[in-house]
């Protein structure tokens, strides 16, 4: 986000937790709250859900290769009893 986004996004999330504790909606309040930290913790470090998504999907991928690689079958199993 650059320029006045990032601060329009911050201003509209801050109203929205107002409202919502006003009206005693604690839980959506608190959703909204955590919405707002994700926003200024991903601008401030540039660390992305996204980014976090890819790390995950190939952190799985080169532990099941190193898997597979680790089993020593020759390819006719017999079937687990």
């Amino acid at each position: 986000m650059d320029g006045l986004t990032y601060y329009a996004a911050l201003a509209v999330i801050a109203i929205f937790i107002f409202q919502m504790t006003r009206t005693h909606n604690n839980f959506l309040a608190f959703i909204a709250l955590l919405v707002g930290v994700y926003i200024v913790y991903s601008h401030e470090t540039g660390y992305t859900a996204t980014d976090f998504r890819h790390d995950m999907v190939n952190t799985i991928d080169e532990n099941a290769v190193d898997f597979s690689k680790s089993d020593e079958r020759d390819g006719s199993s017999a079937p687990i009893k």
